[in-house]
C-alpha cells in the first residue's frame, strides 16, 4: 500500500524550530518530486516548499524563504522540512505530497498524486 506519513509536528514558541519528516512506505521516494503544503484553520491549502526528484532543485513560497529548508535522504526514503524562526502565522496542518514525474516541484496541488495525512504545527507562546 502506497503511503506517505508525516511526523515531527508539535507546539513551539515563536522563534523556535521544528523539523518535519515525510516518510514513504509501499514505494521508494527516489526520483519523486516532493512538496510540502499547509492548511491553517478556516483557510485553503497552500504551497510551502518542494524539491525535485533529483534533489538538485528546490522551490519555496515567499512567506517561508530563508526560514524553511527542504531536503531529502533517499537512503532513508524520507524528505524533511526544517523550519526555523517560526511565527504564529505558520500554525497549520502540514502535508507532504509526491509527484512520480519527478520534474514538477511547484505549487500546483493537482500535480501531486500521493498525499499524507498531515501533522499539526502550532506556534504559540
Amino acid at each position: 500500500q502506497v503511503q506517505l506519513v508525516e511526523s515531527g509536528g508539535g507546539l513551539v514558541q515563536p522563534g523556535g524550530s521544528l523539523n518535519l519528516s515525510c516518510e514513504a512506505s509501499g514505494f521508494t521516494l527516489d526520483l519523486y518530486a516532493i512538496g510540502w503544503f499547509r492548511q491553517a484553520p478556516g483557510k485553503g491549502r497552500e504551497f510551502v516548499a518542494a524539491i525535485s526528484g533529483s534533489g538538485r532543485s528546490t522551490h519555496y513560497a515567499d512567506s517561508v524563504k530563508k526560514r524553511f529548508t527542504i531536503s531529502r535522504d533517499d537512503g532513508k526514503n524520507a524528505v524533511y522540512l526544517q523550519m526555523n524562526s517560526l511565527k504564529p502565522e505558520d500554525t497549520a496542518v502540514y502535508y507532504c505530497a509526491a509527484d512520480s514525474g519527478g520534474t514538477y516541484y511547484g505549487p500546483d496541488m493537482r500535480e501531486y498524486e500521493y498525499w499524507g495525512q498531515g501533522t499539526q504545527v502550532t506556534v504559540s507562546s
